[in-house]
């Protein structure tokens, strides 16, 4: 018998030992191939997709990241898998296989499954990347569907890539397992037993790292966000991991001293098993709650940026339409009884108008509190205090109170400005600076880069020396369904010496900015997705390590009179603390990051965060549900002839 066969041999005889580590790589296979497909996809190279075009960059980043968590997602599942089969290389070695015989046998099998592995992921992604398009044309609101398409380099980047990550996994393995003695290969599967112990400082730290971590999260603003922000990181992940080491340990021999719980049913054998399988995989459980909280952290922090960039946007375009005029009547730039009869003939009708008057400063001057005064030369206009608060009351803003001769200004300015001089129609004036305002209730034209708003006594003296041809008017026009008003926006006709004097932008930048976002949200779920599968196999993987031991276990149990039944419980309650666990934690260390978040960028995320703890909790649960049942028929296949 070759080495060949014996490994193929050995794959059929185990393969049921085999196939988790095994469905483990197809899954990478088929996710990194779904990505490479997409991103060397002739459409999208040859810039054919134009909106695909735009995101090939961000896709080609989180094929990278994708790539590094396939590594390190495989390298430890390769790592649990052969943890559980140390025995059967002691028993090959005390059969004489030789160090570098048994390293031969670990690389061929990892070669034919490394094989296997990428054929049936690659083929699952060609399956699955039609409707992987399909879901990235909707996201991108392609026209037409994107092609089904088999690119040959995302193919020899999947094949070739995952070959060298397997075989190079293998002999790294292979060189660890072969310094193994034989007598640590028998011994592998056990735990050392003894009592557990804690260390009543390091609990401490965990409490007060955690408790300062959640805290300082509450009090976190925009101010102290830098310096902050990295103390809470730190807290949090010491307090999480001496939860896991220590505190766990602590909780367990609290319960037990508890008679009324410890002697209560099958409890007792619960607990004192929980204790060291949590100890056993306090790393493991510390990691997937950190990154749960993380994942979890950054999705609602890409949906609070989206809602932020929507608020951007109102900032600067306030309406739909806005339209300065020179002129009472002139209507140079727009008529506005055929610009609308042009939007309702596109089904866009006019539901909104607004008439500002406006009074134009021709020379500005701003007196700075230090001295240094600005001459400010783009086009700054004025507006009575009337006016604007009109404005701001149908915009739902907070109105204004100015005393005579006080002016306000929008923007910031360091050191503050005190003083606003001027000229409008050769008349000069010079008025205190009240207030600085953040909201703009008007949208910016080339002759009103600075809105400037005053008392309406001082407002009506200035623009009563104006002659009415010379007096300026701003419309603001808001349009039905105006989120996908853009092209018929772009239809109405502006002679192009005065298409300054209109703004339409509104529409536009919200379609770019909903096409980056709900990219960047689907990429963000995606990765989530990823994530939320490698976490429940990661646990998966380390909880069949001890299944050895567990069957012995059982079988002990069985003989002083323990039926199936009993066996099950204990069994499901403990894989369900394990799995359960780190996502409570992570959940928790996550509510309290989208608290501070809703007080750092003034918006509410947490309908959007309970959606995707939600589906990381069914994620969670999906696992545990085929983790209990397989885990279960593995302990009754040990027991069986007990």
């Amino acid at each position: 018998m070759t080495f060949r066969s014996l490994a193929l041999s050995n794959m059929k005889g185990n393969w049921r030992s085999y196939s988790a580590f095994f469905l483990s790589c197809v899954f990478s296979v088929l996710i990194f191939y779904m990505y490479s497909s997409f991103i060397f996809h002739p459409d999208v190279v040859n810039g054919h997709i134009e909106q695909a075009a735009k995101v090939r960059r961000g896709m080609m980043f989180c094929l990278y990241i994708i790539g590094i968590f396939s590594f390190l997602f495989v390298l430890y599942s390769n790592s649990a898998f052969l943890k559980t089969r140390k025995q059967e290389f002691g028993l090959l070695s005390l059969f004489g296989m030789t160090k570098a015989q048994l390293r031969k046998l670990v690389i061929y099998e990892s070669i034919a499954l490394a094989l296997l592995s990428i054929g049936v992921g690659i083929g699952l992604g060609m399956l699955f990347s039609k409707l992987f398009f399909m879901a990235l044309s909707v996201f991108l609101k392609v026209s037409d569907p994107i092609p089904f398409a088999v690119p040959l380099k995302s193919l020899g980047i999947t094949g070739i890539g995952f070959f060298v990550l397997f075989v190079a996994i293998a002999v790294l393995t292979s060189l660890r397992i072969g310094k193994v003695e034989l007598v640590e290969l028998f011994k592998a599967g056990r735990k050392p037993k003894g009592e557990l112990l804690f260390s009543p400082w390091l609990v401490g730290l965990a409490l007060v790292s955690l408790g300062s971590g959640y805290t300082m999260a509450l009090l976190l603003d925009s101010y102290n966000f830098f310096y902050m922000a990295i103390l809470i990181l730190v807290t949090v992940t010491i307090g999480t991991y001496f939860l896991f080491t220590q505190f766990s340990v602590l909780l367990i021999r609290f319960l037990q001293k508890r008679h009324s719980v410890f002697y209560n049913r099958t409890n007792m054998v619960v607990l004192s098993q929980l204790g060291y399988k949590l100890k056993d995989n306090a790393r493991i459980l510390f990691m997937v709650s950190i990154m749960s909280a993380v994942i979890l952290t950054a999705s609602g922090t890409f949906y609070l940026m989206q809602v932020s960039a929507k608020k951007q946007i109102f900032q600067y375009y306030p309406y739909s339409i806005a339209v300065l005029e020179k002129g009472l009547q002139s209507h140079a730039v727009i008529d506005p009884d055929k610009m609308k009869a042009t939007l309702r003939s596109e089904g866009f009708p006019v539901t909104d108008e607004k008439i500002v008057s406006v009074a134009s400063v021709e020379a500005v001057k701003l007196t700075r509190s230090n001295g240094h005064n600005i001459d400010y030369s783009p086009g700054t206009m004025m507006i009575s205090v009337s006016d604007y608060n009109r404005l701001a009351a149908a915009q739902g803003k907070k109105k204004l109170h100015l005393k005579p001769d006080t002016v306000a200004m929008p923007g910031s300015f360091n050191p503050p400005i005190e003083r606003f001089q001027g000229t409008v129609n050769g008349k000069a004036f010079d008025y205190k600076v009240a207030s600085v305002l953040s909201d703009s209730v008007m949208n910016q034209t080339d002759m009103n880069w600075m809105t400037v708003i005053m008392d309406d006594g001082n407002y009506k003296q200035m623009l009563a020396g104006v002659p009415e041809n010379d007096q300026l008017v701003w419309y603001g026009y808001e349009v039905k369904d105006w989120e996908n008003a853009g092209p018929a926006l772009k239809k109405l006709d502006v002679s192009k010496d005065l298409v300054g004097q209109m703004d339409r932008h509104r529409a536009d930048s919200f379609a770019n900015m909903k096409e980056t976002s709900s990219l960047t949200l689907f990429i963000g779920l995606f990765i989530s997705l990823l994530f939320f599968i490698a976490s429940g196999s990661l646990i998966y993987f380390k909880m069949f390590t001890e299944l050895q031991e567990d069957q012995a276990q059982f079988n002990a149990l069985k003989r002083i009179g323990m039926t199936k039944q009993e066996i099950r419980k204990i069994t499901v309650t403990q894989i369900g603390i394990i799995f359960y666990l780190p996502c409570l934690i992570g959940t928790i260390h996550a509510l309290f990051a989208m608290k501070a978040l809703d007080g750092l960028m003034a918006s509410s995320v947490w309908l959007y965060s309970l959606v995707i703890i939600g589906i990381f909790v069914v994620m969670q649960t999906i696992y545990f549900l085929l983790a209990s049942m397989s885990y279960t028929k593995g302990l009754n296949r040990g027991t069986a002839s007990a």
